[in-house]
């Protein structure tokens, strides 16, 4: 995908910014990673990463960056036996997640929102 919109736009000076734009363009439609508590589902397809090609798989950074983070390392530090069980139940787990996730949906339509802006000028202030 990267080769061709570098091969279709050329080396002009507004090359970068149309790559870009289309680049955001063509990724929404990707669905999101969700957060949730593999307690509460049954279906074990739910946890499987698509595009790594893994039935069962987890995702996390650094626990400095997000709260879902820090509770994805409790957990799998409990699992693993190196520190003592989390006192929280799957059902209040899965509440934390689904408020990450509705924090991160908002903030990735406010980045969207914020595109949307900047495109809209970029193109209004070239016309």
């Amino acid at each position: 995908f990267q080769k061709s919109l570098n091969e279709t736009f050329g080396a002009d000076k507004y090359s970068e910014a149309r790559k870009e734009v289309l680049t955001n363009m063509f990724s929404r439609p990707m669905q999101m990673a969700l957060y949730f508590c593999t307690g509460v589902l049954e279906d074990e397809t739910l946890f499987r990463h698509y595009a790594l090609n893994v039935p069962f798989y987890t995702h996390f950074t650094s626990p400095i960056r997000r709260y879902a983070d820090i509770i994805v390392h409790r957990l799998l530090s409990a699992s693993l036996g190196t520190s003592p069980p989390i006192k929280m139940e799957k059902d209040a787990i899965q509440l934390q997640a689904d408020h990450c996730n509705d924090r991160k949906m908002a903030s990735k339509r406010v980045q969207e929102l914020s595109a949307d802006l900047f495109f809209g000028i970029f193109v209004r202030v070239r016309a």
